[in-house]
């Protein structure tokens, strides 16, 4: 059996297609909860339907990945940075499907529709509640922060493996280089 040098091409778009989505979502997070403007309800109806391509991707990508062994780590690499990668990576798959299903129950609760476009009205997944709508608010408020911190430890991690170390991780998931040869570790 082939060992993987690199993740799987669509692996490889979909998470730059996610980080994308999802920097744009914290973003835009953000910026509903910190004005009351007209803008609020414009982004809004940005939020929603942005939230629930998020968590089909993340369905698709969890998927694949399960389907696709990525390219292993380093064999240098300490234990610790081992456990630590493997943690973040779950870790991030949990929120980019917990985040979006929590927003629709609380979304849900509230009485409130997620609407994706003009007509596409979503069904309620939870019955109306004032008490677990502001329950699942505050657990939504604190899983995108913990999102926005796993976010920049993993980038931070990218760039470290990238720029330092020269290990090649950071290559294994860039987009093809057609034409070129492959990275190489350790240059």
């Amino acid at each position: 059996m082939n060992t993987p040098t690199t993740f799987h091409p669509l692996a490889r778009l979909l998470h730059w297609t996610m980080a994308t989505m999802i920097v744009a979502m914290l973003f835009i997070g953000a910026g509903m909860v910190a004005t009351v403007s007209q803008k609020h309800g414009w982004l809004l109806a940005i939020h929603k339907p942005l939230g629930i391509a998020i968590l089909l991707l993340a369905i698709a990508r969890l998927a694949l990945r399960l389907r696709h062994r990525p390219p292993p780590l380093p064999a240098d690499l300490p234990l610790w940075q081992r456990l630590a990668a493997l943690a973040s990576h779950w870790l991030l798959y949990a929120l980019m499907l917990a985040l979006p299903l929590l927003g629709w129950g609380m979304l849900s609760a509230g009485g409130y529709p997620v609407m994706l476009g003009d007509a596409r009205r979503l069904p309620a997944i939870l019955p109306e509640n004032a008490a677990l709508f502001a329950w699942l608010r505050e657990a939504h408020r604190y899983l995108a922060w913990l999102l926005f911190l796993t976010f920049v430890a993993h980038m931070s991690a990218g760039l470290y493996h990238g720029l330092i170390r020269r290990d090649g991780v950071l290559a294994s998931m860039l987009p093809s280089r057609r034409g070129k040869a492959p990275m190489t570790t350790g240059d």
